[in-house]
């Protein structure tokens, strides 16, 4: 697998953003939707990558930067052709290395409290995030789960 920081242009991560999106709107009340779209994940304190396995877009994930020691992690997803294959778990282990390349001390993210977000807290706390109260801007929500890991940067 192959993980490249991309631009938003090309078709295939086009349609996996609005996938995701979509996936989004099926899943969560509206004001519980916290998925970016594609002119957000363009901000400059977003970067974002899409994963690639020969010629196939496998999946993406984008890191949001917070402040200069706390990053969020935004828009993971797996192209639903690749499901259980491993793919969120080498874009979360990528995110979670630029993190501490970047020298932050905490890394956060939300996700849904609703059954099918189960998969994706499982991963989470399979790499040590743990479930803490409401970062940055979010208020708390009955159909959202906050979730944070300390970090300790490369040296």
């Amino acid at each position: 697998m192959y993980i490249k920081i991309d631009d938003l242009t090309g078709s295939e991560i086009v349609e996996l953003v609005n996938e995701h999106l979509h996936g989004m709107t099926l899943q969560s009340p509206p004001e519980s939707i916290h998925a970016l779209n594609l002119e957000q994940l363009q901000r400059p304190e977003i970067t974002f990558w899409s994963a690639w396995e020969d010629n196939s877009l496998v999946g993406c994930g984008a890191l949001k930067e917070l402040d200069s020691e706390h990053g969020e992690i935004k828009s993971m997803r797996t192209s639903s052709l690749h499901l259980r294959k491993g793919v969120a778990k080498r874009l979360l282990q990528h995110i979670i290395e630029e993190s501490k390349r970047r020298g932050y001390r905490r890394l956060s993210l939300e996700t849904g409290s609703m059954n099918s977000f189960e998969p994706a807290r499982r991963l989470y706390t399979s790499f040590g995030f743990q479930y803490c109260q409401p970062f940055s801007d979010y208020l708390e929500d009955p159909n959202s789960i906050f979730m944070t890991m300390k970090l300790s940067a490369i040296s």
